[in-house]
């Protein structure tokens, strides 16, 4: 098990305070690990494919020639989600959503079928945002299965991804993904948005760390981050970067329950 400070979790624009104190170590510790986690890079799985790139939504795309990035949101759907729906709609970038089930997809699920519907790609951040690490495994299987039933009845579609709170993950979390059909997604880009409302810092975190194949993590929940947004496609596109959803990522590979993807 990854050994990490438990942060303090409120849904919402609530998950501020000390909370994003915590949220700031953990998420570095996540990703920088106390213990090995293995994680499987997209280049990786595309190359164990062989069959022909598809994506659907924004157009096709094949990540083998394209310079891609995916563009991925937390913790949502929120009151300032369709905003964000709104830039991406615009701009044509498609995005990957994982989403809170309390308080956010019981609150907004006209949003949820939304991102559904124009082509995003709805996934699982849990019900209630608990740490599934510190969880019983009938607690990380209801943690799942809420959000997975209620994506389903409202988009017609079971999420085949889901993000760990805190990208804390254990075997316990793998084999319970699993059995359920999900695998698990961190992330290689993070703007700590949840420590900041500034837009440009925001935006000057994502350029400094983004590259090729690069998984982007921001939170539509925080009131810098969505103002940021079309800063960083403008900047990313300049630079020939193509946004994708993570299973175009991955495509003609695809993600496998129980692995865990970086």
């Amino acid at each position: 098990m990854l050994s990490l400070t438990r942060k303090m979790t409120k849904t919402g624009t609530g998950l501020r305070g000390a909370a994003t104190l915590a949220a700031a170590a953990s998420l570095t510790l996540a990703l920088s690990g106390c213990t090995k986690l293995e994680t499987t890079s997209p280049s990786t799985v595309r190359g164990a494919a062989g069959a022909p790139a598809r994506a659907a939504g924004f157009g096709t795309v094949d990540c083998r020639q394209a310079k891609c990035i995916a563009l991925t949101f937390d913790a949502g759907p929120s009151e300032n989600s369709a905003r964000l729906l709104d830039i991406l709609k615009d701009k044509q970038v498609p995005a990957t959503f994982f989403l809170l089930g309390k308080r956010h997809i019981d609150t907004y699920p006209e949003l949820v079928r939304r991102m559904a519907d124009e082509g995003h790609e709805v996934a699982s951040h849990t019900w209630t945002h608990k740490i599934l690490t510190d969880a019983e495994p009938d607690e990380i299987r209801e943690e799942l299965e809420r959000p997975n039933k209620e994506i389903e009845r409202l988009t017609g579609k079971r999420p085949t991804l889901m993000r760990p709170p805190q990208g804390r993950t254990d075997d316990t979390v793998h084999e319970i993904c699993r059995e359920l059909g999900l695998a698990e997604v961190l992330w290689s880009v993070t703007a700590k948005d949840y420590k900041t409302d500034d837009p440009d810092l925001i935006t000057e975190r994502v350029l400094d760390q983004s590259s090729r194949d690069g998984i982007i993590l921001l939170h539509d929940i925080y009131d810098g981050t969505v103002p940021a947004v079309p800063g960083i496609i403008d900047a990313l596109k300049e630079r020939g970067y193509v946004f994708v959803t993570v299973p175009q990522l991955l495509a003609p590979g695809r993600a496998e329950p129980g692995e865990v993807y970086r």
